[in-house]
């Protein structure tokens, strides 16, 4: 049995499922979603560029759950927000027009040569910054580093994607030195943001499956909300738990892909 197209059987259509949900859960607490959803919608069969626009619409709007929760506990660093927003907009844009000018064959090695760095990116050890912010925030910073950055890793998340929320989480607690649960819940309105451009491009291109999306984008909101909601309440340590937990996943998956 076929549903929704490109040979997508209702085995198949319960395993993106539990991918979303995982995909969700990981991305509010430590980033890196996408690089569950990415290698699970190119196992399953979709073509590479229709796998990376299924997971920005997948993503976006997945999003939205987590990104309730950090504001409704105001962990959002909306200082950050406002220079680093657009600029994650335009850059996630750009990357995916560039990717758009590949053969799927080249993107589909685009993608495997590019998962083991972001493996790798992604074990950068953190501090442990769990204590609320007390030094005054750096204005060039804001003003000059964070929009360089969030241009930079949106570019990467509208090129590629999967580990953009860790990099974002990353660049927030080196560069602004946020504790942990912060960089977390301000770098997911930075990853909305590259997730939109990414997605209008896809969208013009005619690279997402809409009726797929559907049961993946709910799935992919109670993860989010699950994760975010436990981000709140354990803190740093359920995100470097997380971080470790979803780069095993990713492991495992890339290693499927390899054999494939």
């Amino acid at each position: 049995m076929e549903i929704f197209g490109n040979d997508i059987t209702l085995l198949i259509l319960i395993a993106l499922m539990v991918s979303a949900f995982a995909a969700g859960f990981i991305d509010s607490v430590a980033g890196g979603g996408g690089l569950i959803l990415v290698p699970s919608f190119i196992l399953a069969g979709l073509p590479p560029q229709l796998a990376l626009g299924q997971e920005k619409i997948v993503s976006t709007l997945g999003t939205i759950a987590a990104i309730r929760n950090f504001i409704r506990n105001k962990k959002v660093i909306w200082t950050a927000v406002a220079t680093g927003l657009p600029a994650g907009l335009i850059g996630a844009y750009a990357g995916a027009q560039a990717i758009l000018y590949f053969d799927p064959d080249t993107i589909g090695r685009i993608i495997l040569f590019m998962l083991p760095f972001g493996i790798i990116l992604s074990f950068i050890p953190k501090k442990n910054r769990n204590e609320e912010n007390s030094a005054p925030i750096n204005k060039t910073v804001i003003l000059f580093g964070v929009p360089t950055a969030v241009f930079v890793i949106g570019f990467y998340d509208g090129f590629f994607g999967p580990g953009t929320g860790s990099f974002l989480i990353l660049a927030l607690h080196y560069l602004l030195k946020f504790d942990l649960v912060s960089s977390s819940a301000t770098s997911k309105l930075f990853n909305f943001s590259s997730n939109i451009g990414a997605l209008f491009a896809f969208m013009v291109a005619g690279n997402v499956l809409y009726m797929l999306a559907i049961p993946l984008v709910a799935m992919n909101l109670l993860g989010n909300h699950l994760g975010s909601s436990s981000a709140m309440k354990y803190g740093a340590k359920l995100i470097q738990r997380t971080i470790s937990v979803s780069l095993s996943l990713l492991m495992i998956s890339l290693g499927y892909k390899f054999l494939f």
